[in-house]
């Protein structure tokens, strides 16, 4: 798409002021499919699609809702010539702002310092993988003719528009992530932008655990059971000997199930709490992040914990005791009360509140960097024995059951603190193949439901 932007739209000049009419002439022509002189809606539309340029119907309307003088719906030359000026001189000193050494192109580091500046900290790696989806040449820079030609027609105005669409074009859901759905916009809210991105990263979660279930049921079978009566190996020999493949899949149904209303409520509560804390235009600071974070996680997790419950007990259930997820209810309900679908709800939540709250947080301020750093590695490692806790105290049946403080006191003193660290291996096993199955899926399915191009 940048090549034929390049080659027969927009050549490499030194000044954007210098590029004559005729070349935005030429490229209204191919947009002006029928040939009348004008360009309405439909023929953007059709027009940025053969281009390869699906942005979505959002950004479509904002380009006619800002270029469209008359408000006559169409779009004609001299209106489509005065957006693409207007939108390329935005574009200019949006570049240049970034061209901190004013080289005449943008190099990683260069994004990296920008963002700094902005209170946004992301690594040189997270740079890069930003600067690949503009550079189309490979010199893993970007000059002013990939950066105009990329956002051409992308209606993003300045730079806090562009990290969002940066933010947006890679926010992906990664296996069991916590992560809130950051804020979207009235355009985004308005023309359906953010349930499609939903809808996208809630398939890209259900294939990912799907894919990665052996593992995570192996992890469960061993926080039950212990690590030293079952090593990895063995924990997979002993599963297909009792219920054959299809059992390395047991409890992954109310997992993927769980995607939709967790992610739903989380969203809503998100919003709800962000206007409680905050007078109506005030901008929503990292405290504010942080508790309205924490409380929508928790509020997310009390609405599905039963489910968090189900699974488990369905993971560690030998075949034959229970017919499925209704049988599984069913049964837990007649023999042991509606309480006991919220057995480890404490632990759990005393998990949920802080990981929740910090991996937004965290995420807002500095564009996912510190939430791989901290959240990815030091919070899971905290929250992994409350795990354990959670799959300990879920799992007993109709016998009179420890408190969270008395077994955590067991564990460490049978077992020792490595006890409580039970399955981490399958755990961590699990991270690279959940986040790559993720990404991929995540990507092709922005693709398919038109959400904001890369």
């Amino acid at each position: 798409m940048l090549r034929w932007l390049r080659a027969f739209v927009l050549p490499t000049v030194a000044c954007q002021d210098a590029e004559p009419p005729t070349r935005y002439e030429t490229l209204f022509r191919a947009l002006d499919r029928n040939g009348d002189g004008v360009v309405d809606i439909g023929e953007l539309q059709q027009g940025l699609q053969s281009l390869g340029i699906p942005l979505g119907q959002d950004a479509e309307e904002k380009i006619f809702t800002t270029g469209d003088v008359n408000k006559d719906g169409k779009l004609d030359f001299e209106e489509f010539m005065k957006y693409l000026k207007d939108h390329e001189k935005k574009m200019k000193l949006a570049f240049k702002s970034l061209d901190k050494n004013n080289d005449g192109k943008i190099e990683p580091s260069e994004i990296v310092q920008s963002l700094q500046m902005l209170g946004l900290h992301i690594s040189e790696k997270q740079a890069e993988l930003i600067l690949q989806s503009i550079d189309s040449d490979g010199t893993m820079t970007v000059d002013w003719n990939e950066w105009r030609d990329y956002f051409l027609f992308n209606p993003v105005t300045d730079i806090e528009e562009i990290i969002r669409f940066w933010k947006h074009s890679t926010g992906i859901d990664i296996g069991d992530s916590l992560t809130i759905p950051d804020e979207f916009t009235e355009d985004e809210k308005k023309s359906g932008q953010w349930w499609r991105q939903l809808l996208a990263g809630g398939v890209a979660g259900a294939v990912s655990r799907t894919s990665t279930a052996p593992l995570d049921r192996l992890k469960v079978m061993m926080q039950v059971h212990g690590s030293k009566s079952m090593n990895i190996f063995g924990g997979f020999r002993q599963m297909v000997k009792e219920g054959g493949i299809r059992s390395l899949w047991r409890g992954n149904g109310t997992n993927v199930i769980k995607i939709a209303p967790e992610t739903a409520v989380k969203f809503w509560a998100y919003e709800q709490y962000k206007k409680l804390l905050t007078e109506e235009g005030q901008k929503l600071g990292t405290f504010e992040r942080f508790i309205s974070g924490s409380m929508a996680g928790a509020t997310a997790q009390t609405f599905i914990y039963p489910m968090e419950v189900l699974k488990t007990r369905l993971a560690v259930a030998k075949t034959g005791q229970y017919s499925g997820i209704y049988g599984c209810a069913k049964k837990i309900l007649k023999h042991e009360g509606f309480g006991a679908f919220y057995k480890g709800y404490v632990p759990n939540l005393l998990g949920i509140i802080p990981y929740a709250g910090i991996d937004l947080a965290v995420y807002e301020v500095s564009e996912g960097t510190a939430t791989l750093q901290c959240a990815g590695l030091v919070l899971p490692i905290f929250i992994y024995f409350v795990c354990l806790l959670v799959c300990l105290l879920a799992t007993v049946e109709g016998a009179p059951q420890l408190s969270m403080v008395g077994l955590f006191q067991r564990i460490v003193s049978k077992e020792g603190v490595s006890g409580l660290y039970r399955g981490i291996t399958p755990n961590f096993m699990k991270v690279l193949p959940a986040v790559g199955i993720s990404y991929v899926v995540y990507e092709n399915m922005k693709q398919t439901l038109g959400v904001a191009q890369k």
